[in-house]
C-alpha cells in the first residue's frame, strides 16, 4: 500500500509540474471575408495555460468587434 500512494503521490506532482509551468503559446486566428480567409498567428509568451487562452480568447473578441462572428482563434 505504502509503494502505491508514494506513484500515485509522484504521478500527481509531475502533472502539476507539467502544467503549472510558463511556456510559449500561438494563438491562430482565422478571419472569413468575402475573397477568403486571413491567417493571423499572435505569440503569447511565457505565459501559464490559462493565462494564454484568455489572451487568445481576446484576439478574437477584438477582431470580432470589427467583423462581427468572423473570427475564431485557438491556441
Amino acid at each position: 500500500m505504502n509503494k502505491t500512494k508514494m506513484i500515485t503521490v509522484i504521478a500527481l506532482l509531475g502533472f502539476i509540474a507539467i502544467t503549472s509551468c510558463k511556456k510559449n503559446y500561438t494563438c491562430t486566428c482565422n478571419t472569413v471575408i468575402v475573397t477568403g480567409t486571413i491567417k493571423e498567428v499572435h505569440n503569447i509568451d511565457n505565459a501559464y495555460y490559462n493565462d494564454a487562452k484568455k489572451s487568445c480568447q481576446n484576439y478574437q473578441d477584438q477582431a470580432n468587434k470589427t467583423l462581427p462572428g468572423g473570427t475564431t482563434c485557438g491556441l
